[in-house]
């Protein structure tokens, strides 16, 4: 094998390494005792450009408590994706929160 086949074959090997995606790590489950409170109805700012949707607010457990992370402006990951809200899901014990994804 001569200098350049065997600098194309590193090439080419780095470059299909870099297509290797590892999958997300699971998020951390928290599951809380008590029911979360209901969700607040907020009222956006204006939109700063038309690709962008609105992430509404939710309620976070921290420290012992529900605190509210409001909502924010965010751009898709692709085109025609649509933004699926985060939620709190009721599961043996109390709640466990579901991270909100672009479908």
């Amino acid at each position: 094998m001569n200098a350049r086949s065997a600098m194309l074959g590193v090439a080419l090997g780095l470059l299909l390494a870099g297509c290797i995606v590892a999958p997300p790590p699971e998020p951390a489950v928290v599951v809380t005792p008590p029911a979360p409170p209901p969700v607040r109805v907020e009222a956006p700012p204006p939109q700063p450009a038309p690709a962008y949707v609105w992430v509404g607010g939710h309620w976070a457990w921290r420290r012992g408590t529900y605190v509210w992370v409001p909502g924010y402006w965010a751009t898709p990951v692709a085109p025609g994706r649509a933004w699926v809200a985060g939620h709190w899901a009721p599961r043996p014990g109390g709640y466990v929160w579901v991270e909100g994804h672009w479908r």
